[in-house]
């Protein structure tokens, strides 16, 4: 895969985590590349479980924010997203993504497939149904590691056979927060191009549940149809129920009035966003002045581009930003990505705290307190600084 430049993923910034505005064929292009060049591709597909649990774990958000692609599973962040005036058209899961590889006629060849977890020997059946058939997928190797950690999961007897596999595609099918983990711990080791969580796809594979009827998917009900076939979900759901409405009260929702009253008054002044870069000894200062939103997001990834080619770490100044949204947020989660690859930090400088708030409400504050939060008053007087956090291994 040719040098990929994250700024050009049309990924937005919900409540804490990427999102990808893509369709399943965009999806299946995007993997097609994957596996031509070779290269380590990691997709995670957010639900409202994925959601919640960001909240609360570092390590699980890392490996969202550090994803190759994040196409959105779950109707309810679809309909937040359309709240937020994000144009997100439909859902794409783990299990459509594995329909349409086994259906996919786009490659030259059926990939090979690697699937690691599953409960009793779901794998081995799933792999030997998937050989059976002569669609796009062919089992190359299966393996059911049980019940053990991260730490237990990632001998290198588990890595080494996966990679002997020689596989295009590592299905992975442990629960979300160990799988996620896995995924990270593991990702300067696996030599599989692509790697992805499926979820609960191989137990629709294997027939030991039936999947949810496409009309209550596509209208948000599949939690209920999920219940009935696995009565013991229902405390997840429920869970996780309190826990998006309570976001969707005290994010979503003033996120929504916030934007459209400062985009009415924005339209009546006329005011749009003023980018100034300016190169110091110690990093290149971006100053965004106005309108952070998505009209103005070409002219943003061009400047951050022309930043990042300073190989410098990159402050943000956003003392002038009036408003700052999902698309913006966006782009800024790409930069810190990019910068991450470099060992160096994202940082943001002459923040307010109206500032602070956008960045609560949206559920970035950890942008400004696990990288780096410096505090400069409008005269540039001397503030005292934090140290960046040793970034992740993870490139």
């Amino acid at each position: 895969m040719p040098s990929q430049d994250e700024l050009s993923r049309q990924v937005f910034g919900i409540l804490g985590i990427p999102i990808d505005v893509m369709g399943l064929l965009t999806l299946l292009g995007k993997l097609e590349a994957a596996v031509k060049y070779r290269k380590p591709f990691l997709i995670s597909t957010p639900n409202v479980n994925f959601l919640i649990t960001s909240q609360g774990e570092k390590q699980f958000r890392e490996c969202l924010l550090l994803s190759d692609l994040c196409p959105v599973d779950g109707m309810p962040i679809v309909w937040i997203a359309r709240l937020l005036g994000i144009p997100i058209k439909d859902r794409v899961s783990g299990a459509d993504l594995f329909d349409a590889l086994k259906l996919a006629d786009r490659f030259d060849r059926r990939l090979d497939v690697f699937l690691f977890g599953g409960a009793d020997e779901l794998a081995a059946l799933v792999g030997k149904n998937l050989n059976a058939q002569s669609g796009g997928l062919k089992c190359v190797g299966t393996l059911n590691p049980g019940f053990g950690t991260v730490d237990e999961m990632s001998n290198e007897q588990i890595i080494g056979a996966i990679n002997a596999s020689g596989a295009d595609i590592l299905a992975v099918f442990l629960n979300a927060k160990k799988a996620q983990a896995w995924l990270l711990q593991n990702h300067d080791s696996l030599r599989i191009p692509v790697r992805a969580q499926f979820g609960a796809t191989i137990n629709y594979e294997a027939g030991t549940i039936n999947r949810a009827p496409p009309f209550l998917r596509s209208a948000g009900l599949e939690w209920l149809w999920r219940i009935k076939e696995e009565p013991y979900l229902w405390r997840r759901y429920w869970t996780d129920g309190k826990s998006l409405l309570r976001l969707l009260l005290t994010g979503a929702l003033p996120l929504a009035v916030d934007s459209l009253w400062t985009r009415f008054r924005s339209a009546w002044t006329g005011r749009g966003l003023q980018i100034e870069l300016r190169e110091e000894a110690h990093a290149v200062i971006v100053r965004l002045s106005g309108l952070a939103i998505a009209v103005h997001i070409d002219e943003a990834i061009q400047a951050f581009r022309q930043a990042l080619g300073k190989e410098k770490p990159i402050d943000v100044d956003v003392s002038r930003i009036r408003l700052l949204d999902p698309r913006f947020f966006g782009l800024l989660l790409m930069v810190r990505k990019q910068l991450r690859r470099r060992g160096q930090a994202l940082r943001f400088i002459g923040v307010s705290p109206a500032i602070i708030r956008a960045f609560r409400l949206n559920r970035f504050e950890f942008l400004l307190s696990d990288e780096v939060l410096v505090w400069k008053t409008q005269s540039n007087s001397a503030a005292p600084r934090l140290k960046p956090s040793k970034p992740s291994g993870y490139h």
